[in-house]
């Protein structure tokens, strides 16, 4: 099959899936409960944590808190910006910079 064919096919695929959701939700015609709103709420920082903790805890596959751990540092120090700037792009630059800056001196 052709990869384009795919591409466009998953492309709508997703767009249906999505938009379909702001339409019921924007215009009143499916109500969400509140315990559900309310719950929803902690999705995208579970999501991200189960996106970046394995990436910074098991860079090789195992667990590793030791300062060998260059991922670890750099996440710590982009903990530390997100703590003080509360600004996204400053930690985002601030972490990448980091774990540069820590590769360059391995």
């Amino acid at each position: 099959m052709n990869i384009w064919l795919v591409m466009l096919l998953g492309g709508l695929i997703t767009f249906g899936m999505r938009f379909s959701l702001i339409y019921l939700l924007a215009e009143g015609r499916f109500h969400i409960p509140d315990a559900m709103r309310r719950a929803l709420h902690y999705v995208p920082p579970a999501v991200l944590s189960a996106l970046i903790f394995p990436a910074i805890f098991l860079p090789d596959n195992e667990l590793d808190f030791s300062f060998g751990n260059h991922y670890l540092l750099a996440g710590a120090i982009a903990i530390i910006v997100a703590w003080f700037s509360r600004n996204t792009l400053l930690t985002i630059v601030a972490g990448m910079l980091a774990l540069f800056v820590l590769q360059l001196l391995r």
